[in-house]
């Protein structure tokens, strides 16, 4: 047995696991966070994608002890409080599921992917989820979700209508005086 400590959707744990434990088992089994289905074993599928140190990871191929010392979010640690995380919302209101057993997997995968890149095209999203698998869906939906949050986080960063920005001088540009234009 060896000893982890890691943070799972913000609580700490510390544990005593097989060193030959996959992650997926580990939040599956011992933490209960069944949200992040198995799915092929063999990553494949996607389905058991998690978000490891920032960055999204098959957890079927992540054994617990590399995860020691570090911080994991599942799907159920997107949410705060009661309200969804906009991918959730719009997976949700755009249909992008008919099972929902890669659900967990895309909306983690389309979250690092809108990490690096928070304008995306439908053929980055495409690309960018590639290495998860949907049997059921066709994909549109889940593209039209994807631009959906994007769009939805852009608003949520944008300034407030109203909102007073102000700009700091350029302090390379010489003051205009009274009736001249200022030199480029």
């Amino acid at each position: 047995m060896t000893r982890i400590s890691l943070k799972v959707d913000g609580t700490a744990y510390e544990d005593e696991v097989e060193p030959r434990l996959l992650l997926v088992h580990y939040l599956r089994d011992r933490l209960g966070l069944t949200g992040t289905p198995v799915g092929c074993d063999t990553s494949n599928c996607g389905t058991c994608t998690v978000d490891l140190d920032g960055e999204s990871v098959k957890s079927c191929t992540v054994l617990a002890v590399q995860a020691d010392g570090g911080e994991v979010t599942t799907i159920q640690g997107l949410a705060s409080d009661s309200d969804w995380h906009p991918l959730q919302t719009a997976f949700h209101q755009q249909h992008a599921l008919q099972c929902g057993y890669c659900t967990p997997g895309m909306i983690m995968a389309a979250r690092d992917l809108l990490k690096e890149n928070p304008d995306p095209t439908p053929d980055e999203i495409r690309h960018g989820l590639e290495g998860n698998l949907c049997r059921c869906t066709g994909y549109e939906n889940i593209v039209r979700a994807v631009l959906a949050a994007a769009a939805e986080e852009r608003r949520r960063r944008a300034p407030s209508p109203g909102a007073v920005t102000t700009t700091a001088p350029d302090p390379l540009k010489a003051p205009a005086t009274a009736g001249q234009e200022a030199p480029t």
